[in-house]
């Protein structure tokens, strides 16, 4: 065993050893399965850096740890390769997308197998591969069979950048979520997945993922598909149904206009009943509208009028009908009711209009009471109205709108009913009418997986002039190698007559190909069920095999994909049960969701760039803020300290090669799990690189002094002395198993490191140290395999257990009846920590207080006083209450 430890020599040849005897072979079929998966990575870019590095360790602890409990483990990786990320890198670099991307991959795989992360590579693929996205294809074949696929003409969110259309969880704040850019509106026809069929199932089986998910993510989905409980009324324009939903039916009889999206199917319909001096107009109305972002639209509240009425229900008034950018043609019916004393938007809209406010919902209470008079002061040429309450006659003007739920005036026979009464009445009423009723809506739209872009997998369909859209009946569609793939806002596969013109399956005629290609989240869908069966060239996987390993039972990812790859995953599954394919619903039994890694930089609001750190003076803390000074032609100029995302396009990245091959794998593990609890962010610093280096050099030298005193690993320790390191070492087995289940990786490692502390030949027998060293390297191999397999070997362990590497002895069990006599507990003092008292671990509050009365340092704190409560927490607190 050489003095000092060599990171680089070691890591190779434990990483050959590893392969020579398949350690991560997936075993088939699986005993006791555990299926632990990391979110496939774009290969967009050129190198992994310590920020992606997160995510693959999380999963690789793991995946190690599990693998010592005696699972059989699935553990694969593989590249969400098509798509926009991987495109626009592409083009920015002037290279085919496909050498970019299997360029990249080959850099990532490399750097990967240099971390030594427990990946069977026998199991790899990219879903850029034609032996892949042929099942990609057949995948929307098997929609489309079911009646979940479909083509329709509309509006649709595109990006005048990327020069595509998006789909509407692509959309962030109203911008495009990969290059910010504001989204405007476009009418094209496309291709959509009938996600909505499935909306009150992915809402409702949320329930089985409670306590399994973050409460974060499951709080996105089911905001996201947004279900709501209401009440669809309809107003006739002569016979043209306009359908609207509201929660508050009650305010019906205060309708004064209805607002129509200018994006909506029921505008559309509209321009077909107006002259085309008024159909221009709107039309000119609607293009200026969906050019201007969503934020801009709902913030704005103009409109146009049509010049047509519609049919109140109940009333029979003529309620005029305008088109207004602030409806959204994506949410609800894309119609609305105007009830401008009711809804303040509606009622901005009213005043800006001149339209009539009526008020019919009135308070019911003193407090609502308040409020209302609050709202109805105002001197403006509304019509003043009257209302009683509690003999007491009120005549007001509103100047805002009256949003709470009170008691219907002036509602027909719905007067003098509460809201929520008035609201089923209503809805009950409609039903019998013909009219509407109750009703549930989501905010969930159908997936729109047209993509007007180069690399991505083909859309399986064929235009035919005599069958129609036809399905391809041979898979796969291959992408064509294509000189020219730039966007040009409609697809490039278009411009290659040899791709595009086809024969029809059904006639035998000529056909075209469909030219877009499919939302590269169609492709991450279903990747998971691959890696099942990844070499299956007759399906898309043996539904045998699948589910053996599926569910997932660790997923590990970003919180950022929860309306976005998750939901769809989730979506794809229940559709391959309902198919027959698979016996679970749920893809991933369990998901964690790992913190950001952050960098920071010192950078000059008035210069607007970053400034080195070699050229500041002065640098201090205000409070939070790290400033600093540096100076230019003009004088002194502040400059404070940020934090960002590590992401190579900031150019802020630690690059993951580099650091390895200086300071080794283990290194790079540790330093990311140690910095902080998994799921927080944390900002990368040298500290924290040292940190990590410093521990695995001291791990090594404590073992090389062990070797130099005669320690050699024993398999049962004397329980008859030491006893206080044999403690420490049960408590820190039954912590570590506790902290790894529980994703604690920075406490577990913590523990391994008090541990370390103990290891003292002149304090302890060589028997004892022996035991506990094995021990160490056990719990120790999660996180730092490869000195762990090292020390497993030059301390003899492998002799010890029998076996060849330490991933095969598994966990240490804690020691049954180690108990400790006595225990450390908080000591308070009226609420206030005040220290700790060593005191028997079945001590009663009585002789807790008796040693606390005689304790040197704490007794001052209630000796002479008068106790009027003890709080007594056997084995964790006392808390004193005096005067």
């Amino acid at each position: 065993m050489e003095r000092e430890y060599n990171p680089q020599e070691v890591e190779k040849r434990w990483q050959k050893f590893w392969e020579e005897i398949e350690l991560y072979r997936t075993p088939e079929p699986p005993k006791r399965k555990y299926y632990v998966l990391e979110m496939f990575p774009y290969p967009s870019g050129k190198d992994l850096h310590m920020g992606h590095l997160k995510n693959y360790a999380i999963g690789d602890a793991v995946a190690r740890a599990k693998m010592m409990e005696g699972y059989d483990i699935l553990h694969p990786m593989g590249w969400d390769s098509f798509g926009l990320p991987a495109e626009n890198a592409a083009i920015k670099y002037g290279v085919h997308p496909r050498e970019w991307t299997y360029k990249n991959i080959e850099g990532f795989r490399s750097q990967l197998k240099m971390m030594g992360i427990s990946y069977d590579w026998d199991r790899e693929f990219a879903t850029s591969d034609p032996e892949y996205y042929r099942w990609t294809q057949r995948l929307f074949l098997l929609l489309y069979e079911r009646g979940l696929a479909y083509r329709k003409g509309g509006w649709v969110n595109w990006c005048p950048k990327c020069k595509t259309v998006l789909a509407n969880e692509q959309v962030i704040d109203g911008r495009c979520e990969r290059c910010k850019t504001p989204v405007i509106k476009k009418k094209l026809t496309q291709w959509y997945f009938k996600i909505t069929d499935y909306a009150e199932r992915l809402l409702k089986d949320l329930e089985k993922l409670e306590g399994r998910w973050p409460e974060s993510v499951i709080k996105q989905q089911r905001n996201w598909i947004g279900r709501s409980e209401g009440v669809e009324i309809v107003f006739m324009e002569g016979d043209l149904p306009i359908r609207v939903f509201t929660t508050r039916a009650d305010t019906l009889f205060g309708v004064t206009f209805i607002s129509v999206a200018p994006d909506s199917q029921i505008a559309e319909e509209l321009l077909k009943r107006v002259s085309s001096e008024v159909a221009h107009s709107i039309e000119e109305y609607a293009a200026n509208s969906l050019n201007r972002s969503v934020q801009e639209r709902t913030q704005s509240k103009t409109g146009i009028f049509t010049g047509l009425y519609a049919r109140h229900p109940f009333t029979g008034e003529s309620i005029p009908i305008f088109v207004a950018d602030y409806v959204l043609g994506e949410y609800g019916t894309g119609a609305v009711m105007g009830v401008p004393a009711h809804d303040q938007r509606d009622y901005e809209f009213a005043r800006r209009f001149n339209l009539p406010i009526k008020v019919v919902v009135y308070p019911d209470s003193e407090e609502a009471l308040r409020e209302f008079i609050e709202l109805s002061c105002d001197e403006t040429e509304n019509e003043e109205f009257a209302f009683e309450y509690k003999g007491r006659r009120y005549v007001c003007r509103l100047k805002g709108a009256y949003e709470r739920k009170g008691i219907l005036k002036n509602s027909g026979e719905f007067t003098g009913l509460k809201s929520d009464e008035a609201i089923d009445r209503i809805a009950q009423r409609l039903k019998e009418m013909d009219l509407g009723g109750p009703a549930v809506s989501y905010r969930l739209r159908d997936w729109l997986v047209s993509r007007q872009r180069y690399w991505g997998a083909p859309i399986p369909m064929i235009h035919c002039e005599r069958c129609g859209v036809v399905p391809e009946n041979e898979l796969p569609v291959l992408l064509p190698e294509v000189e020219k793939f730039q966007p040009e806002g409609r697809s490039p596969l278009e411009n290659v007559p040899e791709f595009i013109n086809t024969t029809c399956p059904k006639c035998g005629g000529p056909a075209k190909r469909d030219p877009d290609t499919m939302d590269t989240f169609v492709d991450s869908s279903w990747y998971f069920l691959r890696f099942t069966d990844p070499h299956n060239d007759h399906e898309m996987f043996s539904p045998e095999k699948a589910n053996r390993w599926m569910p997932v039972d660790q997923y590990i990812g970003g919180a950022e994909h929860a309306t976005k790859h998750l939901i769809y995953a989730r979506f794809i599954t229940k559709v391959l049960y309902d198919a027959g394919l698979l016996k679970y619903d749920e893809p991933f039994s369990n998901l964690f969701t790992q913190g950001l890694v952050l960098m920071g930089f010192w950078w000059c609001k008035e210069c607007n760039r970053r400034i080195a750190e070699e050229d500041l003076y002065d640098v201090k803390v205000v409070g939070t803020q790290k400033v600093g000074y540096h100076d230019t032609p003009e004088g002194p100029h502040e400059v404070i300290w940020l934090v960002e995302m590590m992401s190579k396009s900031r150019g802020n990245v630690v690059p993951l090669g580099p650091f390895v091959r200086e300071y080794g794998a283990d290194a790079a593990r540790i330093a990311i799990l140690f910095a902080a609890p998994p799921e927080q962010d944390f900002e990368w610093t040298d500290a924290i690189k040292r940190a990590a280096v410093n521990f695995l050099n001291r791990v090594w030298r404590t073992f090389y002094t062990l070797k130099e005193a005669g320690v050699s690993p024993t398999l049962q320790p004397d329980l008859s002395k030491d006893k206080e390191l044999l403690l420490l070492a049960n408590d820190s087995i039954k912590g570590i198993r506790e902290d790894l289940n529980r994703f604690k990786f920075n406490t577990a490692i913590s523990k391994l490191m008090v541990l370390l502390g103990e290891f003292k030949p002149s304090k302890y027998s060589r028997h004892n140290l022996g035991w506990v060293s094995q021990v160490f390297v056990r719990l120790l191999a999660p996180f730092a395999p490869h000195l762990s397999e090292e020390l497993f070997h030059e301390m003899g362990m492998d002799e010890l257990f029998g076996e060849k590497t330490v991933f095969q002895v598994g966990l240490p069990k804690a020691l049954e009846g180690l108990e400790a006599e006595e225990v450390s507990i908080g000591v308070q003092i009226n609420g206030k920590t005040r220290g700790s008292l060593i005191v028997p671990k079945d001590a009663s509050q009585e002789e807790v207080l008796d040693l606390l009365r005689s304790h040197p340092k704490l007794a001052k704190y209630i000796n002479g006083k008068e106790l009027k409560r003890v709080i007594y927490v056997p084995g964790r607190l006392i808390n004193v209450i005096v005067t």
